[in-house]
Parts: structure tokens; sequence; C-alpha cells
């Protein structure tokens, strides 16, 4: 097992969150953008939920993580992706 500062032990379960505008395919893109990273990601591991106003979505993608470069790759990926505003 590996093991970092951030006391995360691998594998585990991580949530990945990403928000931004709400639009069709927003939930896709991100789940198409983890994929890469996690090819393996089950089925119901993606919720969304948009906002109050109806203008924004957050989407959360639960991988099994294997390393923390695998989850610095995918949130590097998200935040360089012009339509994701934040990634958490």
């Amino acid at each position: 097992m590996e093991t970092d500062e951030s006391l995360l032990i691998f594998p585990c379960d991580f949530p990945i969150k990403a928000m931004g505008k709400a639009e069709d395919d927003f939930d896709a893109l991100i789940l198409e953008i983890v994929r890469k990273f996690s090819p393996d990601i089950q089925e119901g591991a993606i919720k969304s939920r948009i906002s109050k106003e109806g203008r924004y979505v957050s989407v959360t993608v639960t991988i099994k993580a294997q390393s923390q470069e695998q989850l610095d790759n995918i949130y590097m990926e998200l935040t360089e992706e012009k339509r994701v505003l934040m990634a958490l």
C-alpha cells in the first residue's frame, strides 16, 4: 500500500467533484476526463446536482483511487478544462 502526506491509504474510494454551468453534456465531459485516468468507474459512481437557480451543476464521480499521482493528473486535467469552474 502507498501512503503520502495527505494520510490517504491507496487504493481507496475517492469522490472527485467538478462544478460548471448547467449544460446537457457537462456530466459526460467530467466522466470522460476522469475515465482517462480511472477507466474502471463503477455503475452508480456519478452523481449530478443542479443549483437552486438551475444555472450551475456539480458532478461527483467516486473512483477507486490508486495513487496520489492519479488524483493529481485528474485534477490537473479538470482545472485545465475551460468549462470547469471549480474542482474539489
